[in-house]
């Protein structure tokens, strides 16, 4: 696996952003299955840079905790039965599947880990385990979909053992 990461502003965290981003996608893929090397790009930015991305992609002009920018279309969440016929999936260079993009407010992290009453260390693993099954094609628009997906993410965190 890969995880390309950039990170911008002038806010930091206060533990290994890249060893735990790498440690919760590594277990959310084997979680899912995902059959293949992956290759996945995290960004950690500013409230004001993300507000933008929100804006811009979303029509939502405020800031966000985490969007997700998947690269494919499942017709059934975490199944990667038609990857192969989708050669541009793949990096040619690595022969990696290119999941898709991560993005991040630090800002958001801090404030929600204090809200929330857990560490940042916990909010950003939780947002990486969030974003990590939207880029497998689950999502939380509706009542069903969203207890799945609660359900998943409980258990990748369980898997970390990055507890509240």
């Amino acid at each position: 696996m890969s995880l390309y990461m950039e990170e911008e502003g002038a806010v930091t965290l206060s533990f290994d952003t890249e060893e735990t981003a790498k440690i919760v996608t590594e277990a959310a893929l084997n979680y899912i299955g995902c059959p293949y090397e992956a290759e996945i790009n995290l960004l950690l930015t500013t409230n004001d840079e993300i507000r933008e991305m929100n804006r811009m992609f979303r029509q939502i002009d405020k800031p966000t905790d985490v969007l997700s920018f998947p690269m494919l279309e499942y017709e059934t969440p975490g199944d990667f039965s038609f990857v192969e016929e989708e050669a541009e999936a793949f990096n040619p260079e690595s022969g990696e599947l290119m999941l898709g993009d991560i993005v991040i407010s630090k800002e958001k992290v801090l404030a929600q880990a204090e809200a929330y009453g857990h560490s940042p260390k916990r909010e950003f693993a939780f947002l990486i385990a969030h974003s990590m099954l939207h880029l497998f094609g689950y999502d939380h628009m509706e009542e069903d979909e969203r207890q799945v997906m609660e359900a998943k993410q409980r258990e990748i965190m369980e898997k970390v053992q990055i507890s509240r």
